[in-house]
């Protein structure tokens, strides 16, 4: 994988309703929705951009899970090492390292502070699309956001995992800084906050790029889903947004009004 370590490569909605997630995703974040041609696979299904470009699985929970919602991969150039330099530095490993067919090694993790997200070193040699933070790129994702109970914690984690700095800072006065990611001149994905002090979920979360974010929002009422935060204009002009679909699980919009 060409994907430099820490990219965000892959986004995975792990829920009880493929239809009606298919439906929901497909309204809302303007993807087209199919199962996978590989029967290995075991129907999971593959949402893809406007562009043609894979960004985001749907599958349904394993046996014996009970929570749902969206997880973020993270490339790394051998998952074995970057897992056990998880456990190095305080976190777990949660499931792996195993081999998914014509996609890659995995594994599930989770930090110092318990949040998981996934770690992949992927097969082929082209890079991920599926993020792309970049005018235009509708249908991908655009910005990542932690909420945890220790930024600071967060920062030396990730850090040490990916090469991770903190980039500067938004105060939001009682609740804290909104600290943004960076590495390099370039890689500037998203940002880490205060769960404790903003009340947000601590979790990882993910935004794609919409058309019209209020057609977004109208479109995840619609198919039962609910308005959790916004719309609020951000730096560049655009609009964020937080939905909930039918099923509960959370996802970030950005894009303009029009």
């Amino acid at each position: 994988m060409s994907s430099a370590e820490g990219t965000p490569v892959w986004f995975e909605l792990i829920t009880p309703d493929q239809d009606a997630a298919r439906d929901f995703y497909t309204k809302v974040a303007g993807w087209t929705i199919a199962e996978s041609a590989m029967p290995e696979h075991g129907g999971y299904r593959l949402a893809s951009a406007p562009d043609g470009a894979q960004v985001a699985g749907l599958m349904k929970p394993p046996p014996g899970l009970t929570t749902f919602g969206w997880t973020l991969y993270f490339a790394t150039a051998d998952v074995d090492a970057a897992a056990g330099r998880v456990k190095e530095l305080g976190g777990a490993v949660l499931f792996g390292p195993m081999d998914i067919p014509h996609v890659g090694r995995f594994a599930t993790v989770a930090d110092p502070q318990g949040i998981v997200f996934n770690l992949l070193t992927g097969s082929s040699p082209e890079g991920s699309q599926a993020f792309a933070a970049a005018p235009g790129a509708l249908g991908h994702g655009v910005w990542i956001e932690l909420a945890t109970p220790d930024p600071d914690g967060a920062f030396a984690f990730y850090g040490k995992m990916f090469g991770w700095e903190k980039a500067g800072a938004m105060p939001m006065g009682e609740a804290g800084d909104y600290a943004f990611i960076g590495k390099g001149a370039d890689f500037r994905p998203g940002a880490v906050m205060s769960s404790t002090t903003t009340g947000a979920p601590a979790r990882w979360n993910w935004y794609v790029h919409v058309a019209d974010i209020d057609a977004a929002i109208a479109a995840a009422k619609a198919h039962g889903g609910a308005l959790l935060q916004g719309p609020d204009q951000i730096p560049g002009g655009d609009y964020s947004a937080n939905v909930a679909d039918a099923q509960g699980c959370q996802l970030g919009l950005v894009g303009p009004r029009k």
